[in-house]
Formats: structure tokens, sequence, C-alpha cells
């Protein structure tokens, strides 16, 4: 099993960026798929989720701004953020089938 996030960078604040988390080793389409992210200095938390039907969960921190999405055809998740702020300077992992990515890192500054 591998999941291999990409994307991260550097963005001004109110800028965007969109993560991938390409997955191998398991029947993506039949899983959850979830983002988290960790800060320095802080505990890893949850993004949000999307389940096998393509339903979505967000923290409250993210709603309205981050959408997450899937592409069972290609086996990956997105997470797409919007109007990004420096709160959301974090490292960012994908999570599914029990395994972690190795994160990318998001630093949202100007």
């Amino acid at each position: 099993v591998q999941l291999v996030e990409s994307g991260g960078g550097l963005v001004q604040p109110g800028g965007s960026l969109r993560l991938s988390c390409a997955a191998s080793g398991f029947t993506f389409r039949f899983y959850t798929m979830t983002w988290y992210r960790q800060a320095p200095g802080k505990v890893r938390e949850l993004v949000g989720d999307i389940n096998s039907s393509g339903s979505t969960n967000y923290a409250n921190s993210v709603k309205g701004r981050f959408t997450i999405s899937r592409d069972n055809d290609k086996n990956t998740a997105y997470l797409q953020m919007n109007s990004l702020k420096p709160d959301d300077t974090a490292v960012y992992y994908c999570y599914g089938f029990n395994n972690w990515g190795q994160g990318t890192q998001v630093t949202v500054s100007s």
C-alpha cells in the first residue's frame, strides 16, 4: 500500500492550492479517504474526508474554503484549498486503508 501526496508549496494569503493523494495497493474506490494536517508544535488534526460514495465532511475551520474530491479511475483523492490563511500552514497528510502518506508542506505567507 502506498499513498503519495503532492501539490504543496508556498502561497500568499487568499491564494489556492490543490493537493493530490495518489493511492496504490488497495481497491481505492471502496475506501474512505481522509485528509489531516499538522502545524508546527501542534497535534495532527482532521481536515475532512470523502467516503466511497463521494460524501464529504469537513472540519469547521476549513468548511466553505476547502473541497475534497476523488477520481476512482485515477486512484487519487484531492484537496482543493481556497482562500488560504496563514493558520492553514501545516504538513498535509492523506490517510486511507489504515495507511498514511508522507505528507506535503503547505506554507501560507506573504
